[in-house]
């Protein structure tokens, strides 16, 4: 346990002192809240009433599936997980490591998001807060681990880009973020239950907010756990300590499995 605490206080520090990190984690997401909060409310006024949900959806969302994936890729390719495994460090700590800062990291921005959306911009409170935390908290789970599985399956820095923005930027487009759900073709609704962001502003809205909802809080609560859970266990199975290893446990595709959740809601 206390190899684990130094583990996860180092990566945490890391989060903080290495520059990339640091723009990923923190400068990268704050400083699109701010141009929303600025721009985005004067162009479309209407957007101060979904400016809380939305941001803290991407601020979490811009953390770990964005700034995760890259260095799991760039460690296992310096050879860095060679010498974990020679010191007996499991795969599973050197996964929920990561998981777990970039979870703390989204976090914090993700609060102050709640702290200044409302006065510096005129977002508009939710009516509950506890739901905001909880919610905040499993997609924080459900997006790292995604990206730490991401990052294990990706054969190098070039598809972990692609991988991550296959993800990414429908997420922005059309994930309930910049534009309210029930504003888009029914076809497209339909579309969007694929995508983790949607299923957490359904979440939001519902339980925070209490706004009637496309689709059942409750059930978008269960397809992001599902599939947060299936993404942690799928990117231990898959764990692969060197890149210059031709043998693995699973096939790469399988990682796909971890959204099957999104699948079973978007058919039903």
């Amino acid at each position: 346990m206390t190899a684990f605490i130094n583990h996860f206080t180092f990566e945490f520090k890391t989060g903080l002192r290495n520059s990339t990190l640091l723009f990923m984690n923190y400068l990268f997401p704050l400083g699109v809240y701010a141009m929303m909060g600025l721009v985005m409310t004067q162009v479309n006024p209407m957007f101060v009433e979904t400016l809380f949900p939305a941001m803290t959806v991407f601020v979490i969302l811009g953390g770990t599936i964005l700034g995760l994936p890259s260095p799991i890729v760039e460690a296992r390719e310096a050879g860095i997980y060679r010498s974990y495994k020679i010191n007996g460090v499991p795969a599973a700590s050197i996964v929920a490591i990561p998981v777990l800062t970039t979870m703390f990291h989204a976090l914090i921005v993700a609060t102050v998001v709640a702290l200044t959306a409302a006065p510096l911009f005129g977002g508009v409170a939710p009516n509950h807060w506890l739901p905001v935390a909880g919610i905040a908290a499993l997609t924080a789970f459900t997006c790292s681990a995604t990206g730490a599985l991401i990052g294990v399956v990706s054969a190098n820095s070039r598809a972990t880009t692609l991988l991550s923005q296959l993800i990414f930027l429908p997420s922005m487009l059309i994930g309930g973020m910049m534009m309210p759900l029930d504003f888009m073709p029914a076809s497209v609704q339909r579309f969007s239950a694929l995508l983790p962001t949607t299923h957490a502003m359904q979440a939001l809205e519902g339980l925070a907010y209490g706004k009637t909802t496309a689709f059942a809080p409750t059930t978008a609560i269960l397809v992001l756990l599902t599939s947060g859970l299936l993404a942690f266990g799928l990117a231990i199975y898959l764990f692969n300590w060197d890149s210059r290893n031709q043998t693995r446990r699973g096939h790469p595709l399988m990682a796909l499995i971890a959204f099957a959740p999104y699948l079973v809601s978007l058919v039903l």
